[in-house]
């Protein structure tokens, strides 16, 4: 679910070190748009720092910095499009194994490729993984389902005040780090900045 299409998985298995080498993890990738001549495309890229699973505006501008230098030098995307590197969100979708059991106690939607108990679609209080299935406490039932996580085609977070205090709370937490992080990037923009505008001087002399 990281990648739906075959176009996305090679995009993904490129970009997956590119994200490495900057201690993160791309949650998904998707390109949109029409590939006919003159049309515009979109390539959304959601990221999180391997430590905790978020990630602040500078590691954001870093990962679309290196994914654009190599876009322009390899060109794995034909004709013009458009580039977002974004956090995934407090009701981030949910598109790895582990992902379930990282948000194991949160409400979730998830949504199926085929019928498994009747039906497609699932929403409830996640409950862990089994092997490769997911477990989830369905809302109004008094049962726990599992689910095969290759059946999954779509599955998010329930934007609740669960979530919402628990996301202002690791918020809180990583405040002081992250903002300390943005001023020490923007520093270095800056200097690159003033780096640029000194070359053609030097160019002169």
């Amino acid at each position: 679910m990281r990648a739906k299409t075959t176009e996305e998985r090679k995009l993904l298995e490129a970009f997956d070190p590119i994200a490495e080498a900057l201690e993160l993890d791309i949650v998904r990738v998707r390109l949109q748009g029409s590939r006919e001549p003159g049309g515009s495309r979109f390539l959304q890229i959601m990221a999180e720092r391997k430590s905790d699973g978020d990630i602040n505006v500078t590691q954001c501008a870093r990962l679309s910095r290196a994914i654009s230098a190599y876009i322009d030098e390899v060109d794995p995307i034909p004709g013009e499009f458009t580039l977002e590197v974004s956090s995934p969100g407090i009701d981030r979708p949910l598109t790895r194994l582990k992902d379930f059991d990282t948000y194991e106690g949160l409400e979730a939607r998830i949504e199926l490729d085929r019928l498994a108990e009747g039906r497609k679609r699932f929403r409830g209080v996640l409950a862990g993984i089994e092997d490769d299935h997911i477990a989830i406490d369905l809302e109004g039932e008094e049962e726990t389902a599992l689910i095969p996580f290759d059946w999954v085609i779509d599955a998010k977070l329930i934007l609740n005040d669960e979530l919402m205090k628990r996301g202002a709370e690791a918020k809180a937490a990583r405040g002081d780090e992250d903002e300390e992080e943005d001023e020490d990037f923007d520093d270095d923009f800056e200097d690159d900045e003033d780096l640029e505008d000194d070359e053609p001087a030097n160019d002169d002399k």
